[in-house]
Order: structure tokens, then sequence, then C-alpha cells
């Protein structure tokens, strides 16, 4: 028997089959889960649509006091969620704590949060309102990278609404979900939320199924075309956060230490393992080699390891494709740059990639041109601020971004022309519930976060009221 099971209708079921769950820094399976079948998640669909209604029929004040009732649960089990999600995921113990913390703050957000009705004209002819009500079923896709918090927040600002929830987990990482939906299970109706998991094989089941009503997609573009098409057979609503390689530009006059620091704390947090991370940084040529001496260092102190081991702050890539993929990498950063800091896989066991520095490499290098989703960080010389604008932007994606100077109005005009959803100034990576968060071009679609994330969980609805 699976040491861990799947949420459907508000039971606890052990599916129809078993999937072992491995711990990357050894390499070797640590537990096992419940794995679904396709009549597993088409129950979970049923009981979903059967138990909608009625959730949207309680008052909002209840729906935000059940998920208070999560977060507080969150809150009561993190010792326990953080280091489960070290073992399944790698990242480093105060990273999994963070994560942990983070799932419960997003969720008491959003549990804060209403769309009450919004008048769009009051006069002698028309009184006319905008409503929001909830789509029904809500099926929420997750990713490897951070697969307690991301679930987190999508579910919360779907149950507010009224809307039922299906999590489906990512097969390499899926325990900690597991863990929420055991908590879920004593605060939620049944068929609000359930939680599965299965081997990446019944993603078009949900997907495809007409009772689902919404998608949201977190995870890799080729992947986000996929869940794109399914749902074109009902033309669900969706929101898709997909892949980034987010560029930085530092101007001349950037403070060297602190852009260094900074820069490297995007660069190779969760092993760069983050889609919005910093992921190929263009310095001005009048301090290329002062920065890559600085970021050099930096880079020097990122002790690798196991995220259980005291000190570690870069743990192993979560899976064995991902570090098959990022040694790739390492041999593109060995023929088309100058290494200056680690460079190498690491043998004996584990998914371990060394915090990796590139200087003298250029675009059309794929270390560049790639999303590398691995702690391995390009530094790419420019002489012309104009130029190098339009390199930042010649990548099909554009999640994120950023700009690093002293003079912020400069800084500022720089951000304005660059393609992404984000830019940040003198930082990267930072996030929130309160601020809207999306992709540009073959970054995404929709919008998560803030007012207008919580609005595509949503039909927005229109009463027109004629005074003549």
């Amino acid at each position: 028997m699976a040491e861990y099971q799947m949420l459907i209708d508000g039971a606890l079921t052990d599916g129809s089959a078993e999937l072992e769950v491995v711990n990357p820094a050894t390499g070797q399976p640590f537990t096992s889960v419940a794995r679904a079948s396709e009549a597993d998640m088409l129950r979970a669909i049923a009981a979903a649509k059967a138990a909608q209604p009625g959730w949207a029929a309680k008052p909002l004040a209840e729906r935000q006091a059940a998920l208070m009732r999560l977060a507080d649960a969150i809150d009561a089990n993190a010792a326990d969620l953080a280091r489960t999600l070290v073992m399944e995921q790698g990242k480093p113990l105060e990273q999994a704590q963070a994560e942990t913390a983070y799932a419960a703050v997003f969720i008491r957000h959003f549990a804060a949060q209403s769309l009450e009705p919004e008048t769009v004209q009051d006069d002698e002819a028309y009184h006319i309102q905008a409503h929001y009500r909830p789509l029904g079923v809500v099926a929420g896709i997750t990713p490897w990278n951070f697969p307690l918090l991301i679930g987190c927040y999508k579910l919360a600002p779907a149950v507010l609404l009224g809307n039922s929830f299906i999590w489906k987990a990512a097969p390499t990482t899926p325990v900690t979900a597991l863990m929420i939906g055991k908590l879920a299970k004593d605060i939620f109706p049944a068929g609000i939320v359930n939680v599965l998991v299965d081997k990446n094989d019944l993603g078009a089941v949900l997907t495809s199924h007409p009772d689902v009503a919404k998608i949201s997609f977190t995870g890799s573009t080729p992947t986000g075309r996929k869940v794109m098409e399914a749902a074109a057979s009902s033309l669900k609503r969706l929101t898709l956060e997909l892949g980034g390689n987010d560029a930085g530009i530092v101007l001349p006059d950037a403070d060297i230490a602190k852009t260094a620091q900074r820069a490297v704390g995007s660069a190779f947090f969760n092993a760069g393992q983050v889609c919005i991370a910093l992921k190929r940084l263009y310095v001005h040529r009048s301090i290329y080699e002062e920065m890559c001496d600085a970021l050099a260092s930096e880079v020097a102190q990122l002790a690798l390891g196991d995220g259980l081991e005291q000190g570690t702050r870069v743990g192993p890539l979560q899976n064995a494709q991902q570090y098959e993929k990022a040694k790739t990498y390492l041999e593109a950063a060995h023929a088309d740059g100058r290494v200056i800091a680690g460079g190498r896989a690491r043998a004996g066991g584990g998914y371990f990639i060394e915090p990796t520095l590139v200087r003298d490499i250029g675009d059309g290098s794929k270390l560049v041109d790639e999303e590398q989703f691995a702690p391995i960080l390009p530094v790419i010389a420019y002489d012309d601020p104009a130029d190098v604008i339009g390199r930042a932007n010649s990548s099909e994606y554009g999640l994120g971004g950023s700009v690093w100077s002293e003079d912020i109005d400069k800084a500022v005009a720089v951000a304005s022309q660059i393609e992404s959803g984000t830019v940040w100034i003198n930082h990267h990576t930072h996030f929130g519930p309160h601020i809207p968060f999306a992709g540009a071009k073959q970054s995404g679609l929709g919008v998560e976060f803030g007012k207008e994330g919580l609005t595509e969980f949503a039909q927005r609805t229109v009463i027109s009221v004629s005074r003549a």
C-alpha cells in the first residue's frame, strides 16, 4: 500500500497503482504514493461537478473561513511539509520552509478577497452592473519546481469564488500535494478539493473533459501548447504560466557589488529551477571584467549539497531528465565560453550540477538562447545600450527581465522597452499575491495574482436594467 493517498470526493484513496518518488539528492526512491487511473480521474471530475453548486451557494464568509483553516493547518504542519518538500524536490531546507510559509501567506491573502459587483452605468436610462460568478470545475496542473506553493495559489482563488478544484500534481513531486489533500479532507465538503497523481498520462483526460471549465497550468511552453490544444475543444478558460529566458541588463553605472549579490541570488535560487529566474546577464563592457570577478566571488560561496544538510545553498536538480539536459548546457558552457566558477556535474549519486558561471560567451550559444533551468549563468558583454535591448528581446519568451543601474530614470527608460510581463529594476524574481503576474509572447496566457488574476477564476456577467 502506498504511503500517501489521493483525495477524491472527500475520501482518501489508494487509486489503482503506486508510484515511487525519488529523492534527487540520492537518485533513489524514498516513498511511494497512490497513482490515479483514468477511472479515478473521471470520478474526481464527476465529484467536483456535483459538489460545486452547493459550495457556490454558501456565503462568501464561509468559503473564506475554510481557506483560513487550510492556511492554519499548513502552518501547524509546516515542519513536516518543509522536510518532505526537501526530500521530493531537492531544494535547501531554508528555501523549503519559505515555500511552505508562502503557501499559507498566499492562501490567507486570497481568503481576504472578494469580487463585488461593479457598477458600469447608473443614470436615468440604465443601471448596469458587472457580476462575478463561479465557472464550475477548475483544474490546477502544477510543476515540480515549486510543487507546494503553486498548487496552493491555484486552489485558493478557485474555491474562494465558489468553484470546485482538481489538483493534478507533478509525478516527480506529488507528496506535499497529497499532504495538502489530507489536510483539506476535513476542511472542505466532499468533492470541492480533489488531489490526484498520474504518471504524465492523464493530462489529456483532464484538459479535454467537457465538465472542466478552466485549466490553470504552470509548466513548459511545449506542454502549455498541448494544454491549449486540448482545451480548445470546449473553449475552456485558460491561464498558462510557461517558460522564460529572463535577461538582465547591467548599465555602466550599476553598483557592482550589489548587482552581483542580487543577480546570483536570483539565478541560482532553487538550483536555477525558477521560471522567472535571471537566466542570462548582459553587462556593459566598461565594467565587464569587474562584474565577472564579483559574480564569480559570489558563486564560489554557494555550497552545493543535500538540502537537508546544514549550510547547503544549492541543492540537486529535481529529476534525472532535467539533470541530463543540464549536462548538455555544461557542454555548451565549455565549448562556447570560459567557465570561471563550477562547470561540472558531480558524480556519486544524486542530480548535482555545480553552480556555474560562464563568461566570454555570446548570443547563438544554446546556453544563452534557450531556457537552461539549471544553476548555470552566462554573462554576455555588450557595447551599445540600444543594441542590447534588441538582444534581450530576441527570445521567444517574455516572462521577466531586469535592469541594473544607479540612475532610476535611465533604468525605467530601458525597462519600458523590454518585452516581458514583469521588469524589475535593481532586483530580479520578486513577486507576491497582490502583484499581477503575466507572461508576454510564448511565456504564457492570462494573469495570475492581484485582482486581475482573481477575476480569471470567475465568469463575468453583466446585468443591464432599463429605467426607461
